[in-house]
């Protein structure tokens, strides 16, 4: 592989943060490739993570149980795989746009780090070893597993033709919501298809503050975003989708017969919710980026309610 440098050149816009704990302690060589994954930047890890341990938990917490630590071990090393891979996988195809982007120029592949063809490399290498992780779960779930990277496929050419792609990334993201479920039990019922359903407004919500940060640059290049098909009325929409995911997460509790403590963990999350709107500046990218991290906060919530709602069982 091309010998890297030590950072890449990047504007002061760029997203990488070069200062992470992560990157200081690795490699010269590693870093480029460490930066590929976004591991100086964990959130859309837990992002990933959260609706397949909602999931696992809510399994459990239907018959008083704790959930399976190893299951969610493998989600856990699962999701850090499969997030990297993703985001390799989506900077080989968007290369070309991310050089055209003050927030993304900085990235390995468009600043010439890493070329192509070591990343495509890169990326067979995490989808292998998310391949093996894979293979611990029942067959029910490896075929769904396996069927996830249908829309992760797509993902990446969606903002060329609509101004929707964060509803394929709700898609993606919240796949777990599904493979939890059929990872604990074998197959599918209604509690995790509501849970499916909340996540993917969670994800239109919290991604349509993410895209507020690039809207400039997305309308000059030439790519969409709900967040540049909202503009103004970002915040009314916002309240539809939070709302949205709210009352399917109540509707999840109910199909799945939580207790109380379930409902303490969405009212919450409800509260968070009417924070991250309420105090939302849709023009300032520093606003937005906090706002869209701190949703890793949504993923405890709601998991301490199901957690809690499981050990507190009659």
């Amino acid at each position: 592989m091309s010998e890297p440098t030590s950072q890449a050149p990047a504007t002061a816009a760029s997203d990488i943060a070069h200062d992470h704990w992560v990157l200081r302690l690795a490699p010269l060589a590693a870093r480029p490739y460490l930066r590929l994954i976004r591991a100086d930047r964990p959130i859309g890890t837990w992002l990933l993570l959260f609706p397949g341990w909602w999931s696992l938990s809510l399994a459990a917490a239907g018959d008083g149980r704790w959930p399976d630590w190893r299951l969610a071990a493998l989600f856990a090393a699962g999701a850090l795989l499969m997030r990297g891979a993703g985001c390799t996988y989506n900077d080989i195809v968007d290369r070309d746009i991310d050089a055209q982007v003050a927030r993304t120029a900085g990235r390995p592949i468009p600043s010439g780090e890493v070329s192509v063809t070591h990343a495509g490399v890169f990326l067979a290498a995490l989808l292998g070893l998310a391949f093996l992780i894979l293979l611990q779960l029942n067959p029910f779930a490896m075929a769904l597993g396996a069927a996830s990277l249908a829309p992760i496929a797509v993902y990446p050419f969606m903002k060329r033709f609509t101004y929707w792609p964060q509803a394929w990334l709700g898609l993606t993201f919240n796949w777990g919501a599904l493979l939890g479920w059929a990872a604990a039990t074998g197959g599918l019922t209604l509690p995790p298809l509501l849970l499916y359903g909340a996540g993917i407004a969670w994800t239109l919500g919290y991604d349509t503050i993410y895209a507020h940060q690039d809207k400039e640059d997305d309308a000059l290049v030439g790519v969409k975003s709900t967040a540049l098909r909202f503009g103004n009325t970002t915040r009314t929409w916002l309240i539809v989708f939070y709302g949205l995911a709210v009352a399917l997460f109540a509707a999840t509790g109910i199909a799945a017969d939580m207790t109380w403590p379930f409902y303490m963990g969405v009212a919450a999350a409800a509260a968070h919710f009417a924070w991250q709107i309420a105090t939302l500046d849709a023009d300032d990218p520093g606003n937005c980026l906090h706002r869209f991290k701190v949703n890793r906060h949504i993923g405890w919530l709601l998991l301490a309610g199901i957690v809690a709602a499981g050990w507190l069982a009659p």
